[in-house]
C-alpha cells in the first residue's frame, strides 16, 4: 500500500507543479486563474488521497476527508469570486481571447432594463 500511496503521490505533486507552471505561463489573470485553480485541486486531492493510503499508521483519515472536503468546496468558489471581481474592475483579456460571455450577459442585461 505505501508504494501505491507513493505513487498517487507523486502524481498529485505532478498536478501541482503544472498548476504552477500554468500560472506564469498564461496570458491573463482569467486564464492563470483557471490553471491555478484546476490543477491545485485536482493536486491537492491525489496528494492528500496518496498520504491517506501510504501511512495509514499516522495520518487521522476524518481529517484527510475534512480536508478534501473544505478543498472541494472552497477552491472552485473562490476562484470564482476571484474572477468575477477581476471582470468587475474591468481587468483586460488577453489578446487572444475570442469571447467574453460575462459581459455579453451584462450588456444583454442593460439593454432589457433599458426597455422596462
Amino acid at each position: 500500500m505505501q508504494i501505491a500511496g507513493s505513487i498517487i503521490t507523486l502524481i498529485g505533486s505532478v498536478f501541482l507543479f503544472l498548476g504552477a507552471l500554468g500560472i506564469f505561463r498564461m496570458p491573463d489573470v482569467f486564464n492563470r486563474i483557471q490553471a491555478g485553480t484546476k490543477a491545485t485541486t485536482l493536486g491537492t486531492l491525489l496528494f492528500l488521497i496518496g498520504i491517506t493510503i501510504g501511512h495509514t499508521d499516522v495520518v487521522p483519515h476524518l481529517k484527510i476527508v475534512i480536508l478534501i472536503l473544505f478543498i472541494l468546496f472552497t477552491n472552485p468558489l473562490s476562484s470564482h469570486a476571484l474572477a468575477r471581481a477581476a471582470h468587475h474592475i474591468k481587468t483586460p483579456l488577453a489578446k487572444e481571447t475570442v469571447r467574453d460571455d460575462l459581459a455579453e450577459d451584462e450588456k444583454r442585461e442593460d439593454r432589457e432594463g433599458s426597455l422596462e
